[in-house]
C-alpha cells in the first residue's frame, strides 16, 4: 500500500542520513578549516549558544529557515512584516550556508542567526526542545522529512513560504513522489509563487486544499530611482568618479568571468570613462578571478583591500568585490548592470535587484531557476536577453551609445515593481491564520 511505501521510504531515508553523515561532516570540517573558522558543529547537532537562548528566552519564537543568500534576500520583506505585526515574539533565522549566515547576521534580520541542524532526530529533537516555536516558516523548496514530522508530533504548524518548483527540478521530484507525498502532507500550508508551481507540487504529492497560490515575495522588495545625491555618495564610498559610466556585472559564477573579461576588455578599449565592477557570487573566489583579470591584461582593485584603506584609486582599473552584502548598493550607483549565473547553466540570479534601482540590465539564456521573472523583465522591456557573449558585447554597446535608450529600460524596471508587489502582505495573511489557530 501507499503507507507502507512512504514508511519503508522514511526508513531508508533514516539509513542513508546515518550513513552520510560521516561524509557530511568532514565536508563541513573542510570548508571551516579552509576558511579559517571553527566549524559549527553543536549547532548542526541541535545545541545553540546561551547568547542564542538569551536572545529567545521569555518570548515566543516565530522560526524562519533559509538555505543561503538567495533565499535571505527573499525572506527579508517577510521578516520585516513579521517584526513588525509580531513585536512580542522573537524571530530565529536559520540558515545551511556560510555566505547565507554573513548575509543574515550582517542585516540584523533576526534576533538570532543559526545553523539549520542535521536532518536526524537527535539533533532534531534537541533544538525543538530548547526552542519550541509556535510556527516554523520554510523558504521555498526545503524538505527535510524528519524536521517536518517531528513538527507535526509537536504540533507546531509549518508553513512552506514563497515555494517553487522549477521545470528542471520537476521531473525528478515526481520520480520520488511516492516519498514526498507524506512529507507533503505534513505541511499546514503551502504557499505557491505561480500557478505552474502549484501544478507542479500538487503533481509530486502536495495536498490541493492547502496549497495556494500567493506570489512572490523576491517581487516586494523596495524599489525607486536613485536620486543624484544618494548615487555620487556611494560612488565616492567606492571610490568611482562620479562622472564615469558604471557597469556592474554581479553575481557571476566560475567559467562565466572568463567569457565576460574578454568581452569588457573590448568594451573599455571602445569606450572612454567606463568603470567596470565585478562581483563574484562567492567572495571567496576573489582570488580566482583577480588572477582571470590579471592574466587577460587587465588590472584591478580588490574591494577587501579599499576596506581597509591600502588600495590604489581605482582610475582605469576593475573593482573586484570580494565582499558580502554590497550588491544592491553597487546597483544603485551603476548605469548597467549584468546579471550572472545565466551565461552558464546554474539558473540565473533575481533580475529584480537591479530594476528595482531603475537601471537598465543585461542577462544570459539560463533563466531556469528565475522563469517566471525572466519572462516579466522582457515583456516590461526592463531588460535585454542575450544568447551568447557577443550578443553580450553588442548589446552592451547599444546601451552605452544610446543614453536614451538605458533611461527607458531602467523606468520599465521600476513599473514591473509597481504592478507585482503584495505577495508580502498575503503571505502574512496565511501565517496569522496558523498562529491564531
Amino acid at each position: 500500500s501507499g503507507k507502507s511505501a512512504g514508511m519503508n521510504s522514511f526508513l531508508f531515508y533514516n539509513l542513508l542520513t546515518f550513513a552520510v553523515l560521516p561524509f557530511a561532516l568532514a565536508y563541513h570540517w573542510y570548508r571551516s578549516a579552509s576558511r579559517g573558522r571553527k566549524p559549527a558543529f553543536g549547532e548542526r547537532f541541535g545545541a545553540v549558544s546561551a547568547e542564542t537562548r538569551q536572545k529567545l528566552s521569555g518570548h515566543p519564537v516565530i522560526w524562519l529557515h533559509a538555505v543561503s543568500v538567495g533565499e535571505v534576500m527573499a525572506a527579508r520583506p517577510l521578516l520585516k512584516a513579521l517584526r513588525q505585526r509580531y513585536s512580542d515574539h522573537r524571530l530565529l533565522l536559520s540558515v545551511t550556508t556560510e555566505t547565507g549566515r554573513n548575509v543574515a547576521e550582517k542585516d540584523s534580520l533576526a534576533d538570532a542567526v543559526i545553523y539549520f541542524p542535521f536532518d536526524i532526530y537527535p539533533a532534531v529533537r534537541r533544538l525543538l526542545n530548547i526552542v519550541s516555536p509556535v510556527i516554523v516558516i520554510i523558504m521555498e523548496t526545503e524538505i527535510w522529512p524528519v524536521f517536518i514530522r517531528e513538527l507535526n508530533d509537536r504540533n507546531i504548524p509549518v508553513f512552506l513560504a514563497n515555494g517553487r518548483i522549477s521545470a528542471r527540478s520537476f521531473p525528478r521530484y515526481r520520480a520520488f513522489s511516492h516519498f514526498f507525498r507524506p512529507v507533503l502532507h505534513r505541511f499546514s500550508r503551502l504557499a505557491m509563487q505561480s500557478r505552474a508551481d502549484m501544478e507542479r507540487i500538487i503533481e509530486i504529492g502536495a495536498p490541493a486544499d492547502r496549497t495556494l497560490v500567493l506570489g512572490n515575495l523576491k517581487y516586494d522588495i523596495p524599489w525607486g530611482e536613485v536620486p543624484d545625491n544618494e548615487r555620487n555618495t556611494l560612488r565616492k564610498k567606492f571610490g568611482i568618479s562620479a562622472d564615469s559610466v558604471v557597469i556592474t556585472i554581479g553575481s557571476t559564477h566560475p567559467g562565466e568571468e572568463a567569457l565576460l573579461i574578454e568581452a569588457s576588455a573590448g568594451i573599455m578599449a571602445r569606450h572612454h570613462n567606463i568603470q567596470l565592477v565585478l562581483v563574484p557570487r562567492h567572495p571567496e573566489r576573489g582570488g580566482e578571478v583577480e588572477a582571470l583579470l590579471s592574466s587577460s591584461g587587465l588590472p584591478s582593485v580588490r574591494r577587501s583591500l579599499q576596506l581597509k584603506g591600502d588600495a590604489p584609486p581605482l582610475s582605469g582599473r576593475i573593482l573586484l568585490v570580494d565582499t558580502i552584502g554590497e550588491l544592491m548598493s553597487l546597483y544603485a550607483l551603476s548605469d548597467i548592470a549584468y546579471v550572472g549565473g545565466s551565461l552558464v547553466p546554474t539558473g540565473g540570479h533575481n533580475l529584480l535587484e537591479p530594476a528595482s534601482r531603475g537601471i537598465p540590465f543585461l542577462f544570459g539564456p539560463h533563466m531556469d531557476n528565475f522563469m517566471e521573472i525572466k519572462e516579466l523583465a522582457v515583456e516590461y522591456g526592463a531588460g535585454i536577453q542575450v544568447a551568447d557573449v557577443q550578443e553580450f558585447r553588442s548589446a552592451l554597446d547599444e546601451l552605452l551609445t544610446t543614453p536614451d535608450m538605458r533611461k527607458v529600460l531602467g523606468y520599465n524596471g521600476l513599473k514591473l515593481l509597481r504592478s507585482s508587489g503584495g505577495a508580502v502582505a498575503r503571505h502574512m495573511e496565511a501565517i496569522e491564520r496558523l498562529i491564531g489557530r
